[in-house]
């Protein structure tokens, strides 16, 4: 795929999910990157798939540019909730293109991060599932979790018009649009929570703060007011860890009383082939061990191919695997097709 392909589908893919002025920036930029320039010789030869399926290249830019207009910069008065019209963004775009290229640079340098709070409707919903199956204390452990927020997921309300569900008293709530039945109704006691990350984010930390921040698309200001939500609520460091080493770690004993809920959102699926492998094969040991005293249940939201992510259940000791229904990539609305509430 070439550069010019990849901003393209990124654009579609942005529209798609909401974001019309990333998608015009998107569509703008090609035409923006110079041959001759640093910046533009890396972008446009980029080796290997520079696309949302590979690196991400648009997005990594996208991200660096929106930090920019966090800081402050003089590209923000071309930025929502402005509108200055495109020969105005455009040349604030290009003036950000050649005279912010080593903050450009870095932000090339490493891949999108992003730590969606509204995937916590399905996880809230999946958990409830979990818990009223098996009633008891759950321990809680995310793959890929970057900055631990959505291992918050209890302290999260999911809100439709005709149900709730989560936290009492809760940190934000969730309101996407729901079709299907509603998930049964029970408490999400959590006794510990744990998450790994290759290169986690620590949200008390300014410059991680802006990272998660700025991959938050700059005309979905409702994003941005979760997101503040859920780094207000206290979170546990994220492990600097290899995925497969850290499930064999968390994994390595059952926990009597307890019911172990591994999960992860749009994660699994970025692991190498290998390293997949090895996880389930742990996943699948640590489940022959598995008792009805000391369950263990995994959590999924990945894609699969359909629209949005397919919302999967396994638990043990029974090994059994549910589709739960589909949930939008970034939790605007859910397809609900598991158990329903009593």
């Amino acid at each position: 795929m070439s550069a010019a392909d990849a901003f393209a589908q990124q654009a579609r893919s942005n529209e798609s999910l909401g974001s019309p002025f990333t998608a015009r920036v998107l569509r703008m930029l090609p035409d923006l990157l110079e041959r001759g320039t640093s910046l533009g010789d890396r972008i446009l030869d980029w080796p290997g798939d520079v696309g949302p399926s590979g690196a991400s290249v648009p997005l990594r830019l996208m991200g660096g540019l929106h930090a920019l207009v966090l800081a402050g910069d003089p590209l923000a008065a071309a930025y929502p909730p402005n509108d200055p019209g495109d020969a105005a963004l455009r040349r604030a775009l290009a003036t950000a293109l050649s005279e912010r290229v080593d903050h450009l640079q870095a932000w090339l340098d490493g891949p999108p991060q992003t730590n969606e709070v509204r995937r916590s409707v399905g996880l809230i919903a999946g958990a409830c599932v979990a818990a009223e199956r098996h009633g008891l204390p759950m321990v809680l452990s995310e793959v890929g979790a970057s900055g631990g927020l959505n291992l918050h997921f209890d302290r999260y309300a999911l809100e439709t018009p005709s149900f709730r569900r989560g936290a009492a008293e809760p940190a934000l709530t969730l309101r996407p649009g729901w079709a299907g039945q509603a998930p049964p109704d029970t408490t999400l006691d959590v006794v510990e929570r744990a998450g790994c990350d290759l290169a986690p984010l620590d949200p008390s930390r300014p410059s991680d703060l802006t990272r998660l921040r700025a991959y938050l698309w700059p005309d979905q200001p409702h994003r941005r007011a979760l997101t503040d939500a859920a780094v207000a609520v206290a979170t546990p460091r994220v492990e600097r860890a290899d995925a497969v080493a850290w499930l064999r770690r968390r994994l390595a004993e059952p926990r009597p009383g307890r019911l172990h809920l591994v999960f992860h959102t749009v994660a699994w699926q970025y692991l190498p082939a290998e390293a997949q492998a090895e996880g389930e094969a742990i996943l699948s040991r640590a489940g022959a061990r598995a008792t009805h005293d000391a369950p263990l249940a995994r959590l999924g939201l990945e894609a699969d191919g359909g629209h949005g992510a397919g919302l999967t259940l396994t638990t043990w000791p029974d090994g059994r695997t549910e589709h739960l229904g589909r949930i939008d990539f970034h939790g605007r609305w859910a397809e609900w097709g598991g158990p329903a509430a009593v």
